[in-house]
């Protein structure tokens, strides 16, 4: 496998690992064993805003560029990939904190939902 197509398809696992980090409560009504799986990766999505690391994933994306000889970049994931879509400014240190607490948020609410919903009667 080339290092391109690897660092690509490490670009594609960090999309899926966010993916899941905001929303994977919602399949907890599908697979309740999720919430194994999800509630630490919904702690680690959030501590990773909330500390202001680099997920692990961004140096290994960045190592697997430069030998596939491209230009590996110097932010996170979130300012390469995320924010240029969503927001036209800088990643700030302020705006990770919300990207945080917008996480934690829409886990509470989920999670609020699949533990608080009506559970069917047994007859």
């Amino acid at each position: 496998m080339s290092s391109q197509l690897a660092a690509d398809l490490v670009v594609v696992l960090h999309a899926l690992f966010i993916l899941f980090v905001i929303c994977g409560a919602a399949l907890l009504s599908f697979c309740p064993r999720l919430i194994w799986l999800h509630l630490p990766a919904a702690l680690w999505g959030a501590l990773i805003e909330f500390s202001g690391w680099i997920c692990p994933l961004t140096p290994l994306e960045n190592r697997l560029r430069r030998l596939a000889g491209e230009q590996g970049y110097a932010g996170s994931f979130v300012e390469e990939y995320v924010i240029p879509i969503v927001y036209p400014a800088q990643l700030t240190r302020e705006l990770q904190i919300w990207i945080g607490a917008g996480v934690v948020l829409i886990n509470l609410i989920l999670y609020g939902m699949y533990f608080f919903q009506p559970k069917p009667r047994s007859r």
